[in-house]
């Protein structure tokens, strides 16, 4: 009799559906040579090091890096859709880094906050969650220039109500000792200042 029991139980177990296992989010990183790892090793970069500080934080996360060096807000636009649909699953959240090229190379705030407005009416279309990662401008370009270009990206997070980490190189910026030589991207010291700075406001913004 027990034998039958258990049997019975083996055979019954089939078709008992075991409960499906939580995939992991997917996180791109769409933004500039800051997000692209530029001059660090595979390891080094803000992909690879923001996604092993969300898992040690207990978030399951896949972070995909679509960062491009010298990419503008311009080139960003263009590219977002391919980028998308190269990929094998709809993004949990795409964090939007640029502006830094198009204001080193003194491209008009309008079309800066134009090709940004885009990019994120496309995601919104597509309903899916960001978090803005804002640029500030380089002292040298001026104090009217610098008012409207720090101003497109509260601007835009109001607009289309998505979170902003209002300065990606918060931290960073202007300290020798977290950048490389060229005293504008980040040494793997830096780029683990910049996960420490956003990593809250990932998890945030995130879906649960």
């Amino acid at each position: 009799m027990r034998r039958l029991i258990v049997h019975a139980a083996a055979w019954l177990s089939l078709f008992v559906t075991a409960p499906a296992l939580a995939a992991d989010k997917l996180v791109v990183a769409f933004g500039d040579s800051l997000m692209a790892g530029y001059q660090l090793k595979p390891h080094e970069g803000f992909v690879p090091r923001l996604e092993t500080a969300l898992r040690k934080n207990g978030v399951a996360a896949r972070v995909h890096n679509a960062g491009v060096s010298g990419d503008t807000t311009a080139q960003g636009k263009a590219r977002l859709g391919w980028v998308l649909a190269g990929l094998k699953a709809k993004p949990d959240l795409v964090i939007v880094e640029l502006g830094a090229n198009d204001m080193l190379r003194g491209l008009p705030n309008a079309q800066t906050r134009m090709n940004l407005d885009a990019i994120l009416a496309d995601l919104q279309r597509r309903k899916i969650p960001v978090l803005m990662a804002g640029m500030r401008a380089a002292p040298n370009m001026g104090a009217a220039y610098a008012r409207e270009f720090d101003a497109i990206y509260p601007a835009l997070s109001r607009k289309y109500r998505v979170p902003l980490y209002p300065f990606f190189m918060a931290g960073v910026a202007a300290t020798p000792a977290l950048q490389l030589k060229d005293g504008m991207h980040p040494n793997p010291r830096g780029v683990d200042a910049i996960v420490r700075g956003i990593l809250s406001h990932v998890m945030k913004a995130l879906p649960k």
